[in-house]
């Protein structure tokens, strides 16, 4: 009967990863005061963020909300609420796996500015020179129209892979697009993503190809929504750059970034694929059905304990806090992490940049107006995104601020604490400045 009330509220795939990337990613991060405001070391525990998470989670509206700060290269101050489950006895601590989706791109990202910092890619290289099957691409000439010859003409410029880091390509997305060629993208088993394997109504449009080579070539296939480098278009892209990393790597991509990222790093629990004998520190994923919480991903079910139909670069980590706290603590480093430096200092920098081709802005978007970097937005000094399942964390790189929120609940639109995390952070900020 729950399954079916979700069908009747609407909720399908696209909506339940659609509303996470467009509050989660674009509205958390805009008006924080950084600078010489966030410099102050002592936040007297975010009063405004302690005060949300408990009310959350006091009403029942999440099963566990956690929130986690930290200024440069110190740990993380830790406010943790609630359960991994409704209804059972374990707690969310900053060891808790949270499916981060939608942040998995800022990783991605950097894993392609360290092979342009080794020099086995360019940021202006066309992505053809890496993946040949994108070098004749076919641009819808009415947008999210028909796929058809008599919508289409030719690329009037090759991607770049400047332009995949920024989700300018052109590439599409299936829980973006609305018209034929999202039909495609599912006909075609183009799905960069999963919720549950549960038969639940909606989510079961599609099984993905096998393997991340099969996904690229499928994508090469399909038109582009835009001309490369003239829109903002949330995309696929960063998937697609997962091929092209393990392409210029010479090794498999989930494997690059292991080696690359994770294990240098300090993050001992991120993967595509939960280990058997970490099911006990996963969360259960909720739909959210008339204010309540449904659990539509069981941790002890979850579809993150199988292994996935490739390792998804634009949606497709768990982390815990812990982990993510490193990544983000990596990046204000300017690539150093306990002394030991996992990328380069401009490979940082430029990352954490507005990479977004001259003449081109996300004014008019859902975005705002705001620069984006390598997989992430990029406002004034801050670099950041969001997750489908209420998930948000960013970085000032001026200050050293680094936020996260952590939270399991689908769609993130359903409450607006994603959307006001970065709000309630400047509150506190504020309060602080003003004592």
């Amino acid at each position: 009967m729950a399954f079916r009330n979700f069908e009747q509220a609407g909720m399908s795939r696209r909506a339940l990863l659609r509303g996470g990337a467009m509050l989660g990613a674009g509205a958390a991060f805009a008006g924080v005061p950084f600078g010489r405001m966030a410099l102050a070391q002592d936040p007297a525990s975010w009063p405004n963020v302690r005060a949300a998470v408990e009310k959350y989670v006091a009403e029942g509206k999440v099963a566990n909300m956690l929130a986690t700060f930290g200024w440069g290269q110190q740990e993380p101050e830790v406010i943790a609420r609630g359960v991994l489950t409704l209804g059972k006895p374990e707690k969310a601590d900053i060891d808790t796996l949270y499916r981060v989706y939608s942040m998995t791109k800022p990783v991605t990202g950097m894993a392609a500015m360290m092979l342009i910092d080794d020099g086995k890619m360019g940021l202006d290289q066309p992505l053809a020179e890496i993946l040949p099957a994108f070098a004749e691409m076919q641009v819808q000439k009415e947008y999210d129209g028909s796929i058809g010859p008599e919508n289409l003409e030719p690329a009037k410029r090759p991607i770049t892979i400047r332009h995949m880091l920024t989700h300018t390509a052109g590439i599409g997305y299936g829980i973006i697009q609305k018209g034929a060629i999202s039909r495609e993208f599912e006909k075609r088993g183009l799905i960069p993503g999963q919720v549950s394997k549960l038969p639940i109504p909606g989510l079961g449009r599609g099984t993905p190809v096998e393997g991340l080579e099969a996904f690229a070539d499928g994508m090469a296939l399909m038109p582009l929504v835009y001309q490369p480098g003239t829109k903002w278009s949330y995309s696929a892209s960063l998937d697609v750059l997962g091929r092209a990393i393990e392409v210029a790597s010479g090794m498999p991509f989930d494997a690059f970034l292991h080696e690359r990222i994770f294990e240098p790093a300090g993050m001992d629990s991120t993967w595509f694929r939960v280990p058997a004998s970490e099911v006990g520190r996963l969360t259960t994923n909720y739909g959210i059905l008339e204010g309540k919480p449904l659990p539509m991903d069981p941790a002890a079910a979850s579809i993150y304990l199988d292994e996935p139909a490739f390792p998804f670069g634009g949606a497709g980590l768990v982390s815990s806090p812990r982990d993510y706290d490193r990544f983000l603590r990596m990046l204000a480093g300017y690539g150093t992490i306990d002394g030991k430096r996992v990328m380069g200092e401009l490979a940082v920098r430029v990352g954490t940049s507005n990479l977004l081709p001259e003449g081109v802005s996300t004014a008019g978007t859902w975005l705002g107006e705001s620069g984006f970097g390598a997989g992430g937005r990029v406002t004034g000094s801050a670099y950041g995104w969001g997750g489908a399942a209420g998930t948000a964390a960013f970085v000032d790189m001026k200050s050293g601020l680094r936020a996260q929120l952590f939270t399991q609940y689908m769609p993130a639109e359903a409450y607006p604490i994603q959307r006001s995390f970065a709000e309630l952070v400047q509150k506190d900020l504020a309060a602080l400045q003003g004592g």
